[in-house]
């Protein structure tokens, strides 16, 4: 699946790539039977270490768990200190897409990091946080498969969407027109249109679709939102799940 992933998600584009870390994962096979009917394209796997960013979430088992339920491509974002220890794990647990944060790597080391993991079989990705300039990126881009653009501080909760993303976007999208480009932080129907219409392709969404009882509604409604048809949204039926915890990006 890996070596074929990067162009099931190009051919995809512009996709919603649910963030799994918003399921319910006391029914994990039950979750990805109702995404994959609401038409989700892929699936996005935030992993965080509790040292790169303040917060702990899941392994290599979930991942793999996922795999062997589904064939939607794994889109596995490394919040982590130290990528390259977990990237060949990860994608032996059935990764298809690894991206690593630019703020973890020592500008010496990123591009032989990135070539590392291309040497895995996956498609690579690179990730930068809302205060980070895009000219760090300058050297690797040219090596990635997709950048993420983050438009919340990652592994932090409660962040209001940072416009400055929509600003990296283009920059990014002028310069670099077959790049792939994804957003993840605060995008619901109000802020995927402006993301789309800056040039980005994958849309990472979390509570705007987990927390409605029918995720078929919410993608047809973040669908319409994106392709500027917002009076799709008249179908709306939100609900918040009981005692849930949030994302912690989306």
């Amino acid at each position: 699946m890996a070596i074929n992933a990067l162009e099931i998600i190009r051919s995809a584009a512009p996709a919603i790539f649910p963030s799994f870390l918003r399921c319910d994962f006391g029914d994990l096979k039950g979750e990805l039977s109702r995404l994959a009917d609401a038409g989700a394209k892929g699936l996005h796997l935030d992993v965080m270490d509790g040292h790169f960013v303040p917060n702990l979430t899941y392994g290599m088992p979930i991942v793999e768990g996922l795999r062997r339920h589904s064939d939607l491509p794994l889109d596995v974002h490394l919040m982590i200190s130290d990528p390259l220890a977990y990237a060949k794990p990860m994608v032996e647990a059935g990764a298809d897409l690894l991206t690593v944060h630019i703020e973890a790597l020592h500008p010496d080391q990123t591009l032989d990091v990135i070539g590392a993991i291309k040497d895995l079989g996956v498609a690579v990705g690179i990730a930068l946080n809302p205060e980070t300039p895009l000219s760090t990126l300058a050297p690797c881009l040219a090596e990635v498969d997709m950048v993420l653009v983050m438009s919340v501080e990652a592994g932090f909760g409660g962040q209001k969407f940072n416009p400055n993303s929509l600003e990296k976007l283009r920059a990014l999208r002028e310069s670099r027109p077959d790049l792939l480009l994804q957003i993840d932080g605060g995008i619901d129907i109000e802020t995927i249109l402006p993301a789309r219409e800056a040039g980005c392709d994958l849309f990472v969404v979390g509570s705007a679709i987990f927390k409605q009882a029918d995720y078929g509604i919410a993608f047809r409604e973040l669908e319409a939102a994106m392709l500027g048809n917002p009076s799709r949204g008249s179908e709306r039926v939100s609900v918040e799940r009981n005692g849930q915890e949030g994302s912690e990006n989306s």
